[in-house]
């Protein structure tokens, strides 16, 4: 299996379950904020709008994260972006050749940093960052009184027997 077939596979695997459970948050609550540091549930699931526009940026081989869109308005909104962006960026993904994943991206290194990195690495990274991000989500469902979906096992709202 090629590089960009285990990337294409994993990304497909994690995907509908992230989508799963974004819908399950309760929009009327999309400005929930944990903590004063925390931002809010609506801003969280944008998180998943920009590492998806990244992606699909690394690709171009350069970023430029003006082309990020805006916050929405409403979560659904959000999901229906990141949605879009997923299935543009996987059909993108699988007309990328391997000597393509291999090339270069100028890519966040450290603080106001950016390195040279392989382009495959930022979309592990960026794969990654969304499985960390989904975590953080599932915080905000319990937070929100909403219903945990399973990620990688049962929980109190699924479980599996």
């Amino acid at each position: 299996m090629t590089e960009q077939e285990q990337l294409i596979n994993i990304i497909e695997r994690e995907f509908p379950t992230t989508l799963k459970a974004l819908r399950a948050y309760p929009t009327a609550k999309s400005e929930l904020k944990p903590s004063t540091k925390s931002k809010s549930a609506r801003e969280l699931a944008h998180t998943f709008v920009f590492g998806a526009k990244v992606a699909d940026m690394t690709l171009d081989g350069a970023l430029q994260l003006e082309k990020v869109p805006a916050l929405g308005a409403t979560l659904d909104s959000i999901i229906a972006t990141y949605d879009s962006l997923h299935h543009t960026f996987v059909d993108r993904l699988k007309r990328t050749s391997d000597a393509d994943l291999n090339k270069t991206v100028k890519f966040f290194a450290g603080p106001k940093r950016m390195e040279d990195m392989r382009r495959a690495d930022v979309l592990w990274f960026l794969l990654m960052d969304t499985v960390h991000h989904r975590g953080q989500w599932s915080v905000y469902l319990r937070l929100a009184d909403a219903k945990v979906p399973s990620i990688y096992g049962p929980t109190a709202d699924e479980p599996w027997q």
